[in-house]
């Protein structure tokens, strides 16, 4: 199932943590036994054994109206997650613009590295809905455990508006029917030109 299809079940849910540690409580009271370096599967979807767990959003463009800022959100894939990084959703959640467009065919990843000193790239296939503000990220070469995987998204400008923008950031891994990890929020302030940040 696609991963947008799974978020829209994911959020229609009680609680993507919930779901997950009764998945894997199930598990253990059915007897699977769960192997390091082997994806949970469970009724038919994958999970990760040992999920990522927070996302970091880096910009050094902070001001309302920048042009080509760049957004970075570095994820951490534990060596024992259990199965490769599949693919992301990053949805604005926060914040008073609501229309600040993206180029969203300048989307891009790449492994390691600093967002001033990239790794190497990767391929990366990215969509936006802006109805939900929405970006849907896959990995047609999955990102293996044990690796930091950065997301570049490059809006046209800034946020014409100040304010503390927040993306809500869910990751997916790679399998049949994938159940999203929630990593939490990355955050993004955004200043009027003369204030201080």
């Amino acid at each position: 199932m696609a991963i947008g299809k799974r978020l829209r079940g994911a959020m229609a849910s009680t609680g993507l943590g919930i779901g997950l540690g009764m998945g894997v409580g199930l598990g253990i009271g059915l007897g699977l036994s769960i192997s390091p370096g082997q994806a949970l599967e469970l009724r038919g979807a994958t999970y990760f054994t040992k999920p990522p767990w927070s996302v970091d959003l880096i910009s050094y463009q902070t001001y309302t109206y920048q042009t080509r800022p760049e957004y970075f959100f570095r994820v951490t894939l534990d060596p024992a997650a259990g199965a490769p990084l599949g693919g992301l959703t990053i949805s604005q959640t926060r914040g008073v613009d609501r229309d600040f467009a993206y180029s969203v065919d300048r989307t891009t990843a790449f492994l390691g590295g600093t967002p001033r000193r990239e790794g190497p790239k990767i391929p990366v296939q990215a969509s936006f809905d802006q109805a939900s503000r929405t970006f849907t990220i896959r990995f047609p070469e999955p990102v293996q455990p044990g690796n930091t995987v950065t997301v570049v998204l490059r809006p046209w400008t800034n946020p014409g508006l100040a304010d503390t923008y927040l993306f809500a950031v869910n990751a997916f891994p790679a399998g049949p029917n994938p159940s999203p990890s929630s990593l939490g929020y990355g955050t993004l302030r955004i200043y009027n030109f003369g204030e201080t940040n």
